[in-house]
């Protein structure tokens, strides 16, 4: 080869080189220009989204309620979520998702030639992780400039995460309608339960949805349209192997129950007492955009049992012309509240149909009657009988059971037994457990005292805000109204040995970032000596001393095992109580009418034991 033949070979490939460089660098330079701008993927989750508050129960296993914007979103991890409905969404919106870089090559091409032909920009043929990337960082334009960015930005995040890590983040991006982000609040939005436990009918009708949410809406117009698209999802699924025949023929058989209401909410009247505490620590904005997650101490089966229980005995109660109920039970040990129902049904309408909540309701379903004030009747007894054994006395102490003036002339105050007999000389234990009026009230004005009573009971817990003037000796009667979360609260003293522990409704809350911010502090300290709380549960417990007014086999006695009780009922039969606890829970049943409606011949024994008794036999 001659030299000049050389030469041109090598300027030739001198000018190839300098050609690929130039190429190359045009490249570089288009990528930097077009990226200049983009978010990194790798902040991803460091972005500011807002996140609602979740509340759950003690375990965690139970969401019990979500504190939301405008925008509800749950985050969860990819092996909390069905894989009925990972398998519909690959199969719908991309099917090679764990093959491609990120980009389908041949969909870009495929829509390319569609927008040429039509002249204007109407497909798209994205992947999963270009979908993610349109949402989370890019406007909603359809043009070349931005899906350049797309593709930039989609290629930068398949490099730095794993496509398990991409589909959790769309999982968590997608917008399904009705305020619902993310898998979890759809599922809780459209069928009132989690992500992990959507059928394969259930995904394919939310995968359905992505595309046009709000046409979709299967609240809407257009629910068969969502129906004959989720059919047909579930063809393709068994196509791709996702679901065999009969699995097929399963789920389009199955009856889709999407939930009327857009609210998950679980032992509502407790929630919204947990809510109403949060919102006055933090505030209602924080609550909605900060992602706490707040642990309670509802124990959810138990829960489930006591509103069951409730809603069951409160029908029965409608013979006595009682249209409500309420039970709080508590670990008296610690005060954690586990079980709380406000009234007989949170959806269930007032009675009468259409009436004004606390004027003329006998049934309102919302007001939470565990924390209304109402008068305990008999059920105070315990608390007057204790500070006259801290005074010295005790249960073999004896008084007079006789008709007693403990007025005066022009006023007299002449109370009476609720057989309307008198016994004579009786002891303070078959005063208390067959619940005498006469010697209960001696018991008050002359053993315990009425402001030594008054000041142990508000040591228990219970409030009595008026001073000792305004309640007199009716107090020991019940002439000082109470709520059911503390009376119950209280009853725990003599369960603990004499101590107390105020009423717990949150054990711990974790910020977003699953730090613990706050967790329960122990607050038990003695306020009674544990020999007075030992007699008071003998007596509360002694059936022998009991039967004479409440027979040999009550509702109140338990043969195996030793459960202190005592039942209350107030003038004209407005309120029914029944109050009780062994050494590890103390439970309280209220049943009445919301607005005072008296109920006919109706004491605590009858309209409220039953529920407390079915209740506490299912904790043993």
């Amino acid at each position: 080869m001659t030299k000049s033949k050389k030469e041109k070979l090598l300027n030739l490939l001198y000018i190839f080189i300098a050609g690929v460089l130039c190429i190359v660098l045009i490249a570089l330079l288009f990528f930097i220009y077009f990226a200049r701008d983009l978010p990194r993927p790798e902040r991803f989750m460091d972005r500011p989204t807002a996140e609602p508050t979740h509340i759950y129960d003690r375990t965690g296993d139970n969401l019990l309620y979500t504190i939301h914007g405008e925008e509800r979103r749950q985050t969860v991890e990819i092996s909390e979520v069905s894989d009925h409905f990972v398998s519909a969404l690959l199969t719908a919106e991309d099917s090679n998702f764990y093959n491609h870089p990120g980009i389908d090559f041949q969909g870009i091409v495929r829509s390319a030639i569609v927008n040429l032909q039509t002249g204007r920009t109407v497909a798209g043929g994205s992947t999963i992780s270009q979908q993610f990337v349109r949402s989370a960082f890019l406007t909603a334009e359809r043009t070349y400039m931005r899906k350049i960015r797309e593709i930039i930005l989609t290629l930068e995040l398949e490099r730095r995460y794993s496509k398990d890590q991409i589909l959790e983040f769309y999982l968590n991006q997608i917008p399904f309608g009705h305020n619902a982000y993310g898998i979890e609040s759809a599922a809780q939005t459209y069928f009132n339960k989690t992500a992990k436990e959507l059928t394969a009918a259930e995904s394919a009708a939310l995968v359905s949805l992505i595309p046009s949410p709000s046409h979709l809406s299967p609240f809407g117009e257009n629910k068969e349209t969502l129906l004959a698209r989720k059919d047909h999802l579930l063809n393709r699924m068994h196509d791709a192997d996702f679901l065999t025949k009969e699995e097929l023929e399963e789920a389009k058989e199955e009856e889709l129950q999407f939930s009327p209401f857009s609210i998950y909410l679980r032992a509502p009247h407790f929630v919204m007492e947990v809510k109403d505490q949060l919102e006055k620590k933090y505030g209602a904005d924080f609550l909605r955009n900060n992602g706490l997650r707040v642990y309670t101490t509802i124990d959810y089966e138990m829960q489930q049992k006591a509103e069951n229980i409730i809603k069951e005995k409160a029908l029965n109660n409608y013979q006595y012309n009682a249209y409500n109920s309420a039970l709080v039970a508590i670990d008296h040990n610690t005060g954690e509240i586990l079980a709380m129902v406000g009234s007989m049904d949170y959806y269930r309408d007032p009675i009468p149909e259409g009436c004004v909540p606390g004027a003329t309701c006998r049934f309102s379903p919302y007001t939470n009657v565990a924390m209304s004030e109402r008068q305990p009747g008999s059920a105070f007894k315990p608390f007057v009988y204790a500070t006259a054994f801290q005074n010295g006395y005790s249960g073999s102490t004896t008084v007079i059971d006789e008709k007693t003036n403990f007025g005066t002339e022009s006023n007299p105050y002449v109370p009476r037994n609720y057989d309307g007999q008198f016994r004579g000389e009786v002891t303070l234990r078959q005063s208390l457990a067959q619940s005498l009026n006469i010697p209960s009230v001696k018991t008050l004005k002359e053993l315990a005292g009425l402001e030594r009573s008054i000041e142990d009971a508000r040591m228990f817990g219970i409030e009595l805000p008026r001073d000792a003037q305004f309640y007199g000796l009716p107090l020991v009667l019940g002439g000082g109204d109470v709520k059911l979360l503390e009376i119950t609260s209280a009853y725990g003293v003599f369960g603990s040995g004499g101590y107390r522990n105020s009423p717990v409704f949150i054990s711990r809350i974790k910020d977003n970032s699953g730090n613990i911010i706050e967790e329960k502090e122990k607050t038990s300290r003695r306020v009674l000596e544990s020999s007075v709380a030992e007699e008071i549960t003998d007596i509360l417990s002694d059936n022998d001393a009991r039967a004479p007014v409440f027979g040999e086999d009550s509702l109140l006695h338990f043969k195996d095992r030793e459960v202190a009780v005592k039942t209350g009922t107030t003038q004209s039969f407005r309120d029914g109580w029944t109050i009780g606890y062994d050494s590890s829970i103390v439970v309280g049943v209220w049943t009445g009418n919301n607005d005072n409606t008296p109920m006919i011949n109706a004491p605590g024994i009858s309209v409220s034991a039953p529920a407390w008794r079915e209740f506490m036999e299912s904790t043993f």
